[in-house]
């Protein structure tokens, strides 16, 4: 399939059927927080196991990202990602009907699977429907859709949970999946992939999905079972070894699970890693505030939520627009001018202090938010325009896993800098919440700082 061969009005219809799964997706991933002290106390279920909700969905979604993509790459881009909307739906209701904790945290298994089928292949539906003078625009679109999700997901969870109890949340995916289904079925083009010339690797796939499993639940865990734990820095050499074996690997083999090729691609490494520091970033100003407002300053959770609100809106707002303009003057000046302001934002938000107004927090937010919404379009639009079109998967694939891996360094290495300079003694007391907060931000702004440099190296 080439973007020459969709016409302008199915084009369209790809981008609503792929914009209305990254909504659900973005949604059922920021819903399920708000549920699970109600889930924890219907199943009578410690929160260790509670927390395993979550958990799993993460570490299946990561672990699996690569091997879906790749397989789009193999047998097609539309099969896979239908094929992945089947089993999300599939996963959903099964959440929906769970009888205990542990059927909940296997149907969310399976659930993963399915969104991992979808993240992974739903950027390269988008770039090969759309030529490349319009990639930005369909990009920053999706990206709109993923930010409306986030942003509606926790509200929405609190009233579907108070009106209609915790399991309508997992039911509410059923009606809009199958109509986003429909219409990817109805618009999105058959493609052929390249399996008759290529073989699924499937020695590469095991041996990095176990690696980056073990990495993520070592970071993920880490902070509860301690970081010098037995299990802990097992896992973390675990991953280690896993991870030089795939790479030693991939060189090996005529079929690659991962071109590393794509590396030699400045473009390509560069989005990357630029991405990687962007959710980093990201990750650490999310996982932060909430103690802040809450704790420090003694918001409600509603008020909370609300002013949090003024970040993803702003990005929402933003992130076609800088998709639009990168399509016109190319993807280097907005993904770095976006790292700036967002640089700027988190040095701002270090700045806060106990006597701080709420407009003030609102700005700094906004600030944070305008840099993410400007950088995030156009440096999607440069790593999957740099990936050939029989790589587009694994491209998509390692942009998703980017997010995911993002997110865990990001709170584990914030909840790391904020339990050291907090101290044991310092629970509690709002000058050593700021004062945590003001370390840590500041670390934050570093490696903004860092992912401009890095995004300023593309070609």
């Amino acid at each position: 399939m080439r973007s020459s061969d969709v016409t302008s009005r199915a084009r369209w219809g790809v981008l609503l059927a792929i914009g209305l799964g990254t909504f659900m997706s973005a949604l059922d991933g920021s819903v399920v927080n708000i549920i699970l002290p109600v889930v924890r106390q219907d199943f009578g279920a410690p929160v260790a196991a509670v927390e395993w909700v979550i958990t799993v969905y993460l570490l299946v979604v990561s672990g699996l990202l690569l091997s879906v993509g790749r397989l789009g790459d193999l047998r097609g881009h539309r099969s896979v990602y239908t094929t992945g909307f089947a089993v999300f739906l599939l996963g959903s209701a099964l959440c929906g009907l769970a009888p205990s904790v542990g059927f909940l945290i296997g149907a969310r298994g399976a659930q993963a699977l399915g969104a991992a089928m979808l993240f992974a292949n739903s950027p390269a539906i988008l770039t090969k429907s759309f030529p490349a003078e319009m990639r930005g625009r369909a990009l920053g679109l999706q990206a709109t859709m993923t930010y409306l999700g986030l942003t509606i997901g926790p509200s929405m969870g609190g009233w579907l949970t108070t009106a209609l109890g915790w399991r309508s949340v997992f039911y509410i995916n059923l009606p809009v999946g199958l109509l986003a289904l429909a219409m990817a079925l109805r618009f999105v083009p058959r493609d052929e992939g390249s399996g008759a010339a290529e073989a699924f690797d499937l020695r590469g796939a095991v041996t990095f999905t176990a690696g980056l499993v073990a990495l993520l639940l070592a970071l993920n865990q880490g902070h509860a079972w301690g970081w010098t734990a037995p299990a802990t820095l097992a896992l973390l050499a675990a991953s280690v070894v896993l991870l030089i074996a795939f790479v030693s690997l991939e060189r090996r083999v005529a079929a690659p699970m991962v071109d590393l090729s794509l590396f030699r691609r400045r473009t390509f490494s560069a989005a990357a890693a630029s991405a990687l520091l962007n959710y980093v970033c990201v990750y650490t100003l999310l996982f932060l505030m909430p103690f802040y407002l809450l704790q420090a300053r003694g918001m409600s959770p509603a008020q909370a939520g609300l002013l949090l609100t003024a970040q993803p809106l702003l990005m929402a707002a933003v992130a076609p627009i800088s998709g639009t303009l990168s399509d016109r003057i190319g993807t280097r000046i907005p993904s770095v001018l976006g790292m700036g302001l967002f640089a700027v934002g988190l040095l701002l938000l270090s700045r806060l202090a106990l006597d701080t107004t709420y407009l003030a927090v609102a700005g700094m937010l906004a600030v944070a938010g305008l840099g993410i919404g400007i950088f995030v379009s156009p440096n999607n639009s440069a790593l999957m325009g740099a990936a050939p079109t029989h790589r587009q998967g694994i491209a998509a694939g390692l942009l998703a896993l980017a997010r995911n891996v993002g997110m865990v360094i990001g709170v584990g290495l914030a909840g790391a800098v904020y339990t050291t300079v907090l101290g044991p003694g310092g629970a509690g007391e709002a000058s050593a919440i700021v004062e945590a907060m003001r370390v840590s931000y500041l670390l934050a702004a570093g490696l903004a700082v860092v992912g401009m440099g890095v995004a300023a190296l593309r070609a």
